[in-house]
């Protein structure tokens, strides 16, 4: 939860009711609902008006080209999409097709990104979450907690974002937590990458090939040949794997006390 010396603190893939706890002072929390897309925003003024709009907008895009193709929001598989469409759904199928998943695996990221990067233009500062999703740009340090269900590691961890480092997309997909598809069964896979839509894409795909703690390896084996992603943090049960640029700190319980593995 908040800790004054790292900024701020969100808790990531956790139920929407944390948002209640979540008490930093230095941004203005703000929530934004269309539909099926429920966003908690912060930024340095309430900005719902605008960010309504830009949901929206993207959502209508969306919603106008899955109607010309509902292939795109069922298939699991890459799309290909004509140069055209427009830029949330060539967003989607880019980063879709670099992990091998359906082009729906990244659209949370890709919405709280357009929303972010929109709400940038009034905010010099803004975090974004979409259901676990987040694209953050930040002046201050940020400490982004790990939920991952009934994992002993729940809550243990965070993952520290300097403001060097973003803009950011850190996305979450859990096969034990949430209502999201996923064909394995980690506790969460927390990726980062400057794509929000392929961190979104990218966790979904790592977290399918989770079933047991041996298959760590083989998430972070695929997330480092994957072009476009900064880190991965993977938690099965009480074994967490982590590659790449990605700081983690203490939550309740020492790093150092976890049986880790970072490759």
């Amino acid at each position: 939860m908040p800790d004054p010396s790292h900024g701020d603190s969100l808790l990531v893939y956790e139920p929407r009711t944390y948002r209640n706890l979540v008490k930093g002072q230095d941004l203005v929390p703000f929530t934004v609902e269309v539909r099926e897309t429920d966003l908690y925003i912060r930024a340095w003024q309430n900005l719902t008006e605008e960010a309504e709009k830009c949901v929206r907008r993207c959502r209508a895009l969306l919603e106008d080209y899955i109607a010309r193709r509902p292939e795109f929001k069922t298939s699991l598989k890459p799309l290909h999409v004509p140069p055209d469409s427009p830029p949330i759904v060539r967003e989607m199928a880019e980063a879709a097709a670099k992990v091998g998943v359906g082009p729906m695996a990244a659209v949370a990221g890709a919405i709280a990104e357009a929303v972010g990067r929109e709400l940038l233009r009034f905010s010099p500062e803004v975090i974004v979450e979409n259901g676990g999703d987040i694209f953050l740009s930040t002046r201050t340090q940020r400490r982004i907690a790990i939920y991952a269900g009934d994992s002993p590691l729940s809550h243990r961890i965070a993952i520290e974002v300097p403001p060097e480092k973003t803009p950011l997309g850190v996305c979450t997909s859990s096969g034990t937590v949430g209502h999201s598809l996923s064909f394995g069964s980690a506790d969460a896979v927390t990726v980062l990458s400057r794509s929000t839509a392929l961190a979104d894409a990218a966790a979904t795909a790592i977290g399918n090939l989770i079933k047991d703690e041996r298959d760590i390896s083989k998430g972070i084996e695929f997330a480092q040949k994957t072009a476009g992603l900064e880190g991965v943090v993977i938690i099965k049960g009480e074994n967490l794997g982590v590659w790449g640029d990605v700081t983690l700190s203490k939550g309740s319980a020492p790093v150092a006390e976890l049986r880790e593995c970072r490759e």
